[in-house]
């Protein structure tokens, strides 16, 4: 498939191939997504105010791999242990890796690699790097799915990655 780029961006290539028209990140290896779990079983979420949306988002924590000079070539692994202190200022004794798919298939070539932290220890205040504004929040499983409409109701919107995940570890929320 012979590509053709279309726009380059700081951050983003608008390329084409075969007709079809998508987007590219430029200078990243990969995409990280943390379902990140307490030892007290709490989901660690994040919120953040997201501009192409125009709203605060409700989700899991993730990030970028091989966006930092001198780390192109940064493992996923080490990628989403950096995002998940970073964000949530959580360091994690494990980290499973559960499966790797697209975000959007029909705008970007851009895979996401999931993964699960456990035994978590909270090791910083987190909120992201400069350029970040994040909220920390822990929930319990059995009151997810009444805090997520809540959130909703307060004009936020919710990623479905947070479902995803939770399936993608067997985990389930109360009904």
């Amino acid at each position: 498939m012979a590509k053709t780029i279309l726009h380059a961006g700081r951050f983003l290539n608008l390329v084409s191939a075969d007709g079809w028209e998508f987007v590219e990140r430029v200078g990243v290896s990969g995409v990280v997504a943390i379902l990140a779990v307490t030892d007290d079983e709490r989901i660690v979420l994040v919120e953040q105010f997201r501009p192409p949306i125009g709203k605060r988002i409700i989700e899991i924590p993730a990030g970028l791999a091989g966006d930092v000079a001198g780390e192109e070539h940064e493992a996923l692994e080490l990628a989403a242990r950096r995002e998940l202190e970073e964000e949530t200022g959580y360091s994690a004794d494990g980290m499973r890796e559960m499966e790797t798919g697209p975000s959007s298939a029909g705008l970007t070539s851009e895979l996401i690699t999931f993964f699960e932290a456990t035994g978590l220890e909270k090791t910083g205040d987190g909120g992201g790097d400069g350029s970040e504004s994040i909220i920390v929040h822990e929930v319990l499983p059995s009151e997810l799915r009444t805090w997520l409409a809540d959130q909703v109701d307060n004009g936020a919107m919710i990623d479905p990655k947070i479902h995803s995940s939770l399936c993608m570890a067997g985990r389930t929320l109360a009904r």
